[in-house]
């Protein structure tokens, strides 16, 4: 593609990024508690079947599936010897799955898993040592952009963004979860961390995954108002209720989605997209609500 992410995004185009990626995995097969990254070798083609089912459905942004792509976080699935292998498998397949399409990879970066010191023993130094690895993995596997993603403490998250920004001078996302609602686990507010990430130079600061809808849109309002960076806006299709089967199913429905999503861009989000149960069909309803409100400035 001639046009660089970072081009569009300071043209001011709205951009549609991609939806979920574990529990789409799960309904295509995926076991409950199986790390998402062992379907890059297990299961290469529901990973690229998936980006191109996001990219039908109107995806400017592909995720890599690298969210858990640190070697601290493979542990759990025995690969953390291999972590450089998996993020550069992880952007193959997206780049296969976006041919000629116009398109753009994010690497996915999500927590390490572990909590900083004095909360956890994982030290600060630690942590920016693990990130810079992923994203100098990332970064050299031709990857568009980062996401810094689903952060709930500002020291893990600017860790993150320590050891990104000094292997790459890549564009840079860094996006919270408020799964407390309004604040997130460690008890941020949307406010302090948009401060927080304008000051840190991040490219975008960011809405991601959460609790509901409308406790999201406060979060994303309360952003605007406290930076001039553009917006990322990913929220979860709610929260799921779980079935007999222990399948879990989520009530917002693709057409509310981009009926909410109409409200993110009128509320100044620049990127919208969806997180856990976000479908392609979800995501369809989101990208028609991009192109009735599309503009270039």
């Amino acid at each position: 593609m001639s046009e660089t992410f970072r081009e569009a995004l300071l043209r001011g185009e709205r951009l549609v990024a991609d939806g979920a990626t574990g529990t789409n995995y799960q309904m295509r097969g995926l076991a409950r508690g199986q790390a998402p990254e062992e379907w890059l070798f297990q299961e290469p083609d529901k990973v690229t079947g998936l980006h191109r089912d996001f990219i039908r459905a109107g995806a400017n942004i592909i995720l890599t599936n690298t969210f858990g792509g640190t070697a601290l976080r493979l542990a759990h699935a025995g690969l953390e010897n291999d972590a450089a292998n998996v993020n550069q498998r992880a952007v193959e397949l997206a780049r296969k799955a976006i041919q000629n399409e116009r398109a753009w990879v994010a690497g996915s970066i999500g927590p390490s898993g572990a909590l900083l010191e004095p909360f956890g023993t994982l030290t600060r130094e630690e942590a920016v040592a693990q990130f810079a690895a992923q994203a100098k993995a990332l970064a050299d596997s031709g990857v568009d952009l980062l996401i810094i993603e689903t952060q709930f403490d500002l020291g893990e998250a600017t860790a993150a963004y320590e050891g990104a920004r000094s292997v790459t001078d890549l564009p840079i996302i860094i996006s919270f979860s408020f799964d407390m609602g309004t604040n997130t686990m460690m008890g941020l507010k949307a406010a302090q961390v948009a401060k927080e990430v304008t000051a840190l130079g991040a490219d975008l600061v960011g809405v991601n995954c959460g609790r509901s809808l409308d406790e999201n849109f406060i979060n994303l309002q309360e952003m605007r108002a406290a930076t001039h960076l553009p917006i990322w806006m990913k929220p979860n299709a709610g929260l799921p209720r779980m079935t007999d089967d222990d399948i879990a199913i989520y009530d917002v429905t693709p057409e509310m989605m981009g009926e909410a999503a109409e409200r993110w861009l009128e509320a100044g989000a620049q990127i919208v997209g969806g997180c856990c149960g976000t479908s392609p069909e979800h995501l369809r309803e989101i990208a028609k609500a991009v192109e009735r409100t599309r503009v270039t400035v």
